[in-house]
Parts: structure tokens; sequence; C-alpha cells
């Protein structure tokens, strides 16, 4: 919790400019959804021409995940992505100051017998996320159908952007767990609450496993296995991804609850962990370019691995 004088200090000029973008942000969520979506296309096409350096990151992850595709194929899909990107800032607002009412209106929800067979055990559940660029729009959602979701976080480094977030969440959600505070988690999961995480982004602590993803050795998080060994929950993979017509047009966003993991964990923590990236890899390869691939997934954890972002590797 933030102190008085923590708090005052956030009127310091240094913030000034933080708060004039968290307050922009905040009035975008009064424009109509569409317009939102078109701002935030012109949003990725801009922020696709200036960030090479995460133009850069994805085009080697894409050139590793799908190298069956054409040059042409993977810069368009690249483009897509940095759309998606764009139209996720706008997905961050709407899940932050949007109304449940235009959330709930604007989301289709596939799979929920799924999550209604996880909750009637009252053993636990955990949702098994994924970095999609709506992942957020679907936490408010899910709160209200798990009677608050506990969601696991990873801080802001920016104080006064954690401060801003911590109220929302508060708000928003159940329980908010710093991704660190693994005991707290557990406890959540033995007292029959929904925990929602999502471990898939690049993991290079001692623990980590070197797993295929895409048929690419990655640094894998495989601490999914770990939780339900201690707690003995359940695990539904879970995804928020955003729709589109066939004129590329937005039209809102898909909630969708996988069934819940038979035999899971195996006792192999390593063909645990083949598993959960291969569910990774069905979704993504049905919603390609809403993927989160500015992020280092390849990223060499060993001394003799390959480092696919170095120049001399280079695309």
């Amino acid at each position: 919790m933030n102190t008085h004088a923590e708090t005052h200090s956030f009127r310091h000029p240094r913030y000034w400019g933080m708060w004039f973008a968290v307050g922009l942000l905040r009035l975008l969520t009064f424009l109509p959804w569409s317009w939102q979506m078109q701002m935030g296309k012109i949003l990725g096409q801009l922020m696709h021409r200036l960030l090479k350096s995460r133009r850069r990151i994805a085009n080697i992850n894409l050139k590793l995940a799908f190298p069956e595709r054409s040059d042409a194929e993977r810069d368009k899909l690249c483009l897509d992505h940095f759309i998606s990107l764009g139209q996720g800032v706008m997905d961050m607002t709407l899940s932050w100051w949007g109304s449940d009412e235009k959330l709930k209106a604007l989301s289709t929800i596939e799979g929920i017998e799924h999550l209604e067979q996880g909750l009637a055990k009252k053993e636990g559940v955990l949702l098994f996320g994924m970095h999609f660029t709506s992942l957020e729009v679907g936490g408010p959602i899910v709160s209200k159908l798990t009677d608050g979701v506990h969601v696991v976080y990873r801080p802001h480094k920016n104080p006064l952007l954690e401060h801003i977030v911590a109220k929302i969440r508060a708000r928003r959600y159940g329980k908010a767990i710093p991704k660190t505070k693994i005991r707290e988690l557990i406890i959540s999961l033995k007292k029959g609450h929904t925990v929602w995480t999502a471990p898939d982004q690049s993991f290079q602590y001692k623990n980590s496993l070197q797993i295929p993803f895409f048929g690419v050795k990655a640094p894998t998080n495989p601490s999914t296995s770990r939780l339900i060994s201690i707690s003995h929950a359940q695990v539904i993979p879970f995804i928020t991804v955003r729709l589109y017509d066939d004129k590329q047009r937005a039209t809102g966003y898909l909630l969708r609850f996988l069934p819940p993991l038979k035999d899971f964990p195996s006792g192999s923590i390593e063909q645990d962990a083949i598993r959960t990236n291969l569910i990774i890899e069905q979704q993504v390869r049905e919603f390609p370019a809403q993927y989160l691939w500015t992020h280092k997934r390849y990223k060499k954890s060993e001394a003799s691995a390959i480092d696919y972002y170095a120049k001399k590797n280079s695309t």
C-alpha cells in the first residue's frame, strides 16, 4: 500500500508526463469502440515504423516459428502483429476503466462448461493464460464468472504506474499476487480460489527448461507442473483474443476456455512442459498475429546455446 508521502511525491513534475498519458488513455474509453480500434491500428502502424529494435526481435521470432512461410508472408504477419499491439493498448484501457456491460457486450465466451467443470470440484482452478495482445481484457469478465479471480502479475518498474494499476486490480479482481509470491499463489489454490497466470514468456532462472517451442528450443517455465503437484488444483488453459471480420475490422473479443488437463502433472516436468508448450502453439497457430512476438522468446539461457538475437545472427 502506498504511504501518504509516496502518493504526494507523484505530484512531482517528473510524473506529469505519465499523468497526462494515463489521463489521455482514460478519455479514450469514452469513444466508440470501433474508433478505438481504428486508432489502435494507426498506433500499431506507427510503432512498426519507429520501434526498429522490437520489429527486429519480432522478425527473428517469426522466422524461427514459421520457417515455412515466405519473407513477404512473415513481413505481413509482423505488421499485423504491431497493429494488434496498438489495438492492445486500447484493450488495456478498456480492461482498466471500461464498464462491465461494455466488456460483456463485446465478448463471446467459448468453453464456459470447462470452467464450470473445474469450479464445481472446489479444489482450486489454475487458469493457464498466454500472452496474446488482448490478455487483460478477459480479466474483469473472468473475475465476475469466478467470484473474484486471483491474478498473478509482474510489478511495474514505474512507481506511479504501479500505484495506478494496483488500485485498478483492487477494484477489478479478488486478489493480486506478485509473481515472486509463490507461497501466496499456492495458498489461494489450496483454498479453492481461481488463479490466473501466464507463464509463457521467456524464463531464464536456474529452474528453466530447454523445451521446443515451434520446433526450436526455448527457455520454458516449468512452474505449472510444480504448482499443481503441490496444490492439486485443476488446470484450464485460457486465452483472450480479438475477433475480426473478412475486411480485417475488429468485431469483438473471444474468451476461450479449453478442457481441464487430464493426468497432469504426469510425473515428468519435461513432458508436462512439452505438453503446455504444444497447447500454446495450437492457439498461436490459430491467431498468429496476436501472440506477443516482440519479447525475446528464444533468448539463450545456456552458454552453449545459440544467441538468435545477436547482430551476427540478424535476419
